[in-house]
């Protein structure tokens, strides 16, 4: 199973547009969940996150892929 986790926040634009990148590269059989993240919520992740979401982060690897970024890039950071 492969868990990413998507940084972002409540009305950007930019985050809607990732999770949508994200939402069309996926094929249907990978085990995956996404769990979408709003930095606002805690304040480590506006410190690590604000100037930079949306972030896609691998929990696996432990590594992120920041914005901007398309369907190629997601496919590559997830295998």
């Amino acid at each position: 199973m492969i868990r990413l986790q998507l940084f972002g926040t409540s009305g950007c634009h930019l985050c809607e547009q990732a999770e949508q990148i994200i939402n069309d590269c996926l094929p249907i059989n990978l085990e995956l969940t996404i769990e979408i993240i709003d930095i606002a919520e805690q304040e480590q992740w506006q410190e690590t996150y604000a100037t930079c979401i949306p972030v896609l982060f691998h929990i696996e690897k432990k590594k992120d892929l920041g914005w901007p970024f398309d369907q190629t890039h997601v496919i590559q950071f997830i295998n």
